[in-house]
């Protein structure tokens, strides 16, 4: 009788623990193409106005496992703008370190490459929060995904 007992308990933590363990939870990934379909201005926490993007603008962001490259086409700039790098995504925040680009783009290099943001995401969106020295947001681009990376077409 005991051994029937202590049998039946390690089958049953077996298949208890076992039922834990096999989840499959899919991790959001920002590796992927993104276009900007908005921004955002802030009052310090919340958003008080949503400019759409320009007719004719086209702001695209592609980021692999360890870089990113973004591209941004305005109909009035005939030259197009365009930055490559590395980046990190923790669990809020996105930074982005530029190692070069097209001409203005390396001129604003000069003052800074490390671009830190806020991040807030959902499967197919996210948007890049500016906060100041303070911590308070003030601007945010928000993204779609325009591929079908880890499945969401």
């Amino acid at each position: 009788m005991k051994k029937s007992v202590l049998l039946f308990t390690l089958i049953f933590v077996y298949l208890l623990t076992g039922s834990f363990t096999e989840q499959n939870l899919t991790v959001w990934s920002i590796e992927g193409a993104w276009e900007l379909k908005s921004f955002y201005n802030y009052d310090g926490e919340n958003v008080i106005d949503t400019i759409k993007k320009s007719d004719g603008y086209r702001q695209v962001k592609m980021y692999s496992k360890e870089k990113i490259m973004w591209t941004r086409y305005v109909p009035d700039d005939p030259n197009g703008r365009f930055g490559y790098g590395t980046y990190k995504v923790t669990d809020n925040a996105l930074v982005e370190i530029i190692e070069y680009g097209d001409d203005n783009m390396m001129k604003a290099l000069d003052t800074m490459r490390s671009f830190t943001f806020e991040l807030i995401h959902n499967e197919d969106s996210f948007s890049q929060i500016t906060v100041d020295s303070d911590g308070n947001r003030t601007f945010s681009e928000n993204y779609e995904r325009i591929d079908g990376v880890m499945g969401y077409d």
